[in-house]
This record gives structure tokens, sequence and C-alpha cells, in this order.
């Protein structure tokens, strides 16, 4: 398998609600009343989450069968901490725009031994690409074209 690519591509429907496609798929990201949003939607920071937390289950399941340790069943919560929005609303603030911590709690159902569980985990949070992106600096490229209509 060579290296891959994958892409999204969303427009806005208003200023807080994005109507995405991915592949096949369509979904919508919404921000609550508090932001101004009508709750069509998980905002993108919960989309964030559910990203971490859906490449993690496929990871701890490759990895469960690599290891041939049993997981009859799996939970993953993930907690994003401390976000102050200061600097998402244009305010001076000295802390940064994300998450300060992401705390992930795993509910395994496995007859598996601890010390197993924790190299089993120790293995999955290495190996998954969205825990990767989000621990490791990746560089981003931000172009702008506008749009010009005919007359």
């Amino acid at each position: 398998m060579g290296n891959l690519t994958f892409s999204i591509s969303g427009k806005n429907a208003n200023s807080t609600r994005l109507d995405i496609k991915a592949r096949q798929f369509k979904f919508i990201a919404d921000e609550d009343a508090s932001f101004g949003g009508l709750d069509e939607g998980p905002n993108p920071l919960e989309y964030l989450l559910a990203g971490y937390a859906s490449c993690l289950n496929v990871v701890a399941h490759l990895v469960a069968k690599e290891r041939n340790i049993n997981l009859r069943g799996l939970e993953i919560t993930i907690t994003g901490n401390d976000l102050n929005p200061a600097k998402v609303m244009g305010q001076p603030t000295a802390d940064r725009t994300g998450f300060q911590s992401l705390d992930v709690q795993f509910e395994v159902d496995s007859d598996a031994d601890q010390e197993t569980l924790d190299s089993w985990i120790t293995e999955v949070r290495g190996r998954c690409p969205v825990g990767d992106n989000l621990a490791n600096p990746t560089p981003i490229k931000i172009s702008v074209n506008q749009l010009i209509e005919a007359n």
C-alpha cells in the first residue's frame, strides 16, 4: 500500500454551518446557540475529538487482532480541556486557541491482563495517524481563491 491522500470539501450554509462532503458522505458542522449557531450538527471541535476516537478504535482493533487479544467491546471517551474562546472571538490572550490537553479514556471488555493492555494501548497510541497529527506539528498550507462573477 502506497501513500494515501484524503480530502473533504465544505460549503457554508450560513456563518456557523458548513455542509461537508467526504467521498459519498454528507454531513453538517454547526455551532450551538452560544456561538451563534442553530446546533444542526456537531461543532468542529467535536468532530476533531470524534475523528481521533474513530481512529483509535480502528487501530485498537487492528493491534488487538495482530496480538491475539480478544477485544469483545471498547468504549472511548475523549475530553478536550481548558479551551479559552478569547482568541477565537478576537480578544487578546496568551492562551493558545485550541484545547490545553486531551484526556482519552478506554473502557475495554477483554480477558487480557493489565500488562498486556498497557502494552497494547502504547502501540495503539503510536500507530494512530490522527493522534500523530494532533501530537506533532503538521505543515498546513492555506490558499485563497477569489470567486469572480461573470458579467
